[in-house]
């Protein structure tokens, strides 16, 4: 399977404040990759570097396998990019935009931006003005899906989205890397990831910290125990063999005691503890 986005060694700095440093990471052909981490933690640093919008100090990106410093209108042509922050000109209607969008890119794309609305449910007619967050949000998914690109990022795309149209969103994704696609899939929502990612890149403090399969990175012995002991209320994360635990709890008094998985959060929160 080749490599649809490489990164080796990125860093890009801001002076007294903190880009990215020594980032590398490969995302594979029809991978549904997940770019994970808390705000500030460098995520859209690197896709801004890695589609051109920002230059790097040094390292080096290949994007479908052209170097975008040098192919960088080339490589555009078959991405579809979805900003954190869905920008559009107010007074412009949704129609337009969509339009718009897809006459930049000199194509005709409007059987699938037809598709696309009718699944999300997108009012065409209406001004940017008037719609609410999560409608602009779905403005940006059709732009950014529209002309069927070889690969989506997706900078956290679903804020503001209802349930059921983040479900629908998944399932368009879905759709499209069925069909040849790869996806990069930025987010600091720990369940999205479960939810839709092969695999995943951990990014803290501006650097990369563990690339790894979904599975792994959520594969953990640790327990979330809740108990009352001795008349006190307990609650906490046991990372230790439970035949321990019991061997610890001898000679106490134990009113209840339940054992779960601890949350993905919990799970992934010692990544950035160590």
């Amino acid at each position: 399977m080749k490599n649809v986005i490489e990164i080796e060694n990125l860093t890009k700095s801001y002076g007294k404040n903190r880009g990215v440093c020594d980032v590398s990471l490969s995302v594979g052909e029809g991978d549904i990759f997940g770019f994970l981490g808390p705000n500030g933690a460098g995520k859209s640093t690197t896709i801004r570097a890695m589609l051109g919008f920002i230059g790097f100090d040094s390292g080096s990106i290949r994007v479908l396998g052209k170097d975008i410093k040098t192919s960088r209108e080339e490589i555009l042509r078959d991405v579809g990019y979805m900003p954190s922050e869905a920008m559009f000109y107010p007074t412009m209607k949704v129609r337009d935009v969509i339009k718009m969008a897809a006459d930049i890119r000199k194509a005709d794309c409007s059987k699938e931006a037809a598709m696309l609305c009718e699944r999300l449910k997108v009012d065409t007619e209406k001004r940017i003005s008037e719609l609410s967050l999560g409608n602009r949000k779905k403005v940006s998914i059709v732009c950014a899906m529209q002309h069927r690109p070889k690969l989506f990022v997706f900078d956290e795309p679903t804020s503001g989205l209802d349930p059921l149209m983040q479900t629908e969103f998944f399932a368009l994704i879905d759709d499209y890397v069925k069909d040849g696609a790869t996806c990069l899939f930025s987010t600091h929502v720990l369940p999205e990831i479960k939810r839709c990612c092969k695999n995943a890149a951990i990014m803290s403090e501006g650097r990369v910290i563990r690339v790894d399969s979904v599975s792994e990175l959520t594969r953990t012995n640790s327990k979330r125990i809740k108990m009352v002991r001795d008349g006190v209320e307990e609650d906490f994360i046991y990372e230790g063999e439970l035949n321990d635990l019991w061997r610890e709890l001898e000679g106490h008094d134990i009113g209840d005691i339940l054992i779960e998985e601890p949350s993905l959060e919990e799970i992934f929160l010692r990544f950035y503890k160590n």
